[in-house]
């Protein structure tokens, strides 16, 4: 959801930048930094998009003590209920869509909060949520009405048949699409026989510590530009590769990120 982040939100994320939260022009450089994604979620949807990573946060400033946010660097404009509604909407339009949503990364929750939104997950979505019994297919989900997978990164969560354990998320921490490919080789090599789902992320990642500062203080570039000029070279790395499940990117929108994932599915129905 960084499409979406607030310059009025105080910087969640890396800890190295937290105290420049005071500056303004500092949440605001976050912000082009932070931004992986440009177009809004029903964009996403229309695009192609089935797998969204959603990271959680409370927002202590808020008067409502469960509305959430969704965060990447700094928190989103638009609460989590009114996101999760217009990804509803779009699923009861769409019914032979399968969508599978990652929450994870959950700041500032409690066991109230967990609660609160595990029912309005349950509540929201209803008979859509597929159980995690058994090996789904395509036609076993759409006989029964099957279309939307929830993956939730909490331990109490197991006592929910309708939320999925955590799904492995694997990127490459670094800002070098070298060193991206060289780790998801290693990780679909490990994952390809435990037949389960898994992430490769095609995500660059800004250092963590102070060297952060190399590419925010980069005045006449964004992250955005960045993406483009990596996301090439890492398309050409995954249509080299077999035994991919889901695959992840920044700005999944753009550079054929889409039919590049669409036309790795079709390989599978090929006859061997």
């Amino acid at each position: 959801m960084s499409y979406d982040l607030d310059t009025n939100s105080s910087i969640v994320e890396p800890n190295s930048l937290k105290i420049l939260n005071w500056i303004c022009c500092a949440r605001k450089l976050m912000k082009i930094w932070a931004k992986t994604q440009e177009d809004t979620i029903t964009e996403q949807l229309d695009a192609g998009v089935r797998y969204f990573d959603l990271r959680i946060a409370r927002r202590r400033s808020d008067p409502n003590p469960t509305r959430l946010y969704f965060y990447h660097g700094l928190r989103t404009h638009t609460d989590v209920e009114t996101i999760l509604r217009s990804i509803h909407d779009w699923a009861q339009k769409h019914p032979k869509e399968i969508l599978i949503l990652a929450f994870s990364n959950f700041l500032g929750f409690d066991q109230k909060l967990h609660n609160h939104l595990i029912n309005f997950i349950k509540t929201l979505f209803g008979g859509r949520l597929l159980s995690r019994v058994g090996t789904p297919t395509l036609k076993n989900c759409w006989d029964r009405g099957k279309s939307v997978i929830v993956s939730y990164d909490y331990n109490q969560a197991i006592k929910h048949p309708e939320l999925w354990r955590k799904i492995p998320y694997y990127y490459g921490d670094s800002m070098n699409p070298a060193d991206i490919e060289a780790k998801l080789d290693q990780a679909v090599k490990k994952e390809r026989p435990l037949k389960r789902f898994f992430v490769c992320g095609l995500n660059l990642t800004l250092p963590s510590d102070a060297r952060i500062l190399k590419y925010v203080l980069r005045l006449c570039d964004n992250f955005p530009n960045v993406v483009r000029r990596s996301l090439p070279k890492l398309l050409r790395w995954m249509q080299s590769e077999s035994g991919m499940n889901i695959v992840a990117a920044d700005l999944a929108t753009r550079a054929d990120f889409v039919s590049t994932v669409v036309a790795l599915n079709a390989t599978l129905l090929k006859p061997k």
